[in-house]
């Protein structure tokens, strides 16, 4: 019958048998063969349908910024717990107090510690006014002592120029006193040279003698006073000297007086500085011994429990949840498909617990899907193996529920370019990924057609 036989080589022929002619005229089985044809009219035509390339992911609600989320609540300093204001599911506001701790720490539990580092601020502040008012005592003190520098060297100059003036007198005097000597020894050698002729008596010789040595000894007598001018002049120019060291000596002195009172002062200063923070730190320490909640929310969760137990800086308290946030969705994609994810992409979210039917490839035909975009993308693979991205409400396009809670699962579908189905069962068989498209060209591009 399939003509494989090797002894028979004879041809049948389907006409020739009248059973097989009266099956294949049947009704029944030309109404098959035009289902099968129009089916497969259908099928052919189906792979001309459009589909929208997609990329999936799975993730879980969050929120959209990072300070309305679940946070801790950690006290800054070491302390005993000593009472708790909360309890959990409480609503808080912000500056609400959670709970109340005492001191631990042996530097810090006298109880007065605060005023008495204000009094010491205080002391210190009045000892850096009292170096001041020294400070300023010395600058007088030196204006002082420059004033009388100043009146003792005027008055010291005025003596050089009256002992300058006498030794000029005393000069003129002493040539006086040598031109009357010369005179006196004139007449005296006139008076012996005439009494020899006999012309003068020698009374008179010795007259003109006695006025000459007189004369000689007036000579002496000046010229011992005009060097007692000179002398008082070379002790007058002694004293400018002498005021002048005297004087520095003690302008000096004020000033290296005025210095150390200075540095003294400066270091007070410091040390009021220094008391000054640890007053603030003090203070502000005081304050820290209630614990208050950052910002208004629900009490989740205490993570700490009992009286009189010893917490360290930076223990968890409790966590809060803030009353209100902006809800988005953190979905993780494969790191094949983060290429073709960018900001402002067009996603659809849907929910665990919510209603819906989801076709990939034809977003138009889903039901219970919620419209939504890309608004950041991380550029570090998380540790399950995937990128994260983080995906915002899109706009009034079907808003998010409000029921939903942070926490719940979440899947997300980000539109791509819209193709054939048979391109997409072709580019499936052979492992190609899916078409990437900007859609920021695509609106320059329409913009520039515009125009």
């Amino acid at each position: 019958m399939l003509n494989i036989s090797k002894d028979n080589n004879v041809l049948i022929t389907p006409g020739k048998y009248k059973s097989i002619t009266s099956v294949a005229k049947r009704p029944h089985y030309k109404i098959l063969n035009r289902v099968i044809v129009g089916f497969l009219i259908f099928l052919v035509a189906c792979l001309f349908l459009p589909w929208t390339q997609n990329i999936s992911g799975s993730g879980s609600v969050t929120t959209l910024k990072p300070d309305q989320r679940p946070q801790t609540v950690h006290n800054a300093i070491a302390g005993r717990i000593e009472k708790w204001y909360v309890q959990e599911g409480d609503y808080v506001k912000k500056g609400d107090t959670i709970v109340f701790i005492s001191e631990v720490k042996e530097d810090y539990l006298d109880p007065n510690l605060v005023n008495n580092t204000k009094q010491q601020v205080d002391a210190k502040k009045m000892a850096v006014e009292s170096y001041g008012d020294k400070v300023n005592s010395l600058d007088v003190q030196a204006q002082s002592l420059n004033t009388e520098r100043e009146l003792k060297l005027q008055q010291a100059q005025n003596k050089i120029k009256q002992a300058q003036l006498k030794i000029k007198s005393d000069s003129m005097d002493l040539e006086a006193v040598k031109t009357q000597l010369r005179i006196a020894k004139t007449q005296f050698d006139r008076s012996t040279a005439l009494n020899k002729e006999g012309l003068k008596p020698l009374t008179d010789v010795e007259q003109k003698r006695l006025k000459l040595q007189e004369s000689e000894a007036y000579i002496i007598t000046q010229q011992n006073k005009l060097l007692s001018s000179k002398n008082e002049l070379i002790n007058a120019r002694v004293e400018i000297n002498r005021i002048t060291a005297e004087y520095s000596e003690k302008i000096s002195k004020s000033r290296s007086d005025k210095f150390t009172a200075l540095s003294t002062q400066y270091d007070t200063e410091a040390q009021v500085n220094k008391l000054q923070n640890q007053y603030t730190n003090y203070r502000l320490r005081n304050g820290l011994y209630y614990i208050t909640a950052p910002q208004s929310g629900y009490v989740n969760r205490a993570l700490l429990a009992g009286l009189g137990e010893t917490i360290k800086e930076g223990t968890s308290i409790v966590s809060i949840m803030p009353a209100s946030y902006d809800i988005a969705v953190e979905t993780y994609v494969d790191p094949i498909d983060l290429p073709l994810v960018h900001r402002g992409a067009k996603v659809r979210v849907w929910f665990d617990g919510w209603p819906r039917i989801v076709f990939s490839g034809w977003p138009g035909l889903s039901y219970g899907t919620y419209g939504g975009k890309v608004v950041a993308i991380e550029n570090f693979i998380s540790a399950n193996g995937k990128y994260r991205v983080l995906i915002s409400p899109d706009g009034p396009d079907n808003k998010w529920p409000k029921q939903l809670s942070i926490g719940a699962g979440a899947q997300s579908i980000a539109l791509l370019e819209t193709v054939s189905v048979w391109y997409e069962i072709w580019r499936n068989l052979n492992g190609f990924p899916p078409n990437y498209y900007n859609s920021d060209e695509k609106e320059a591009k329409n913009g520039k057609e515009k125009k």
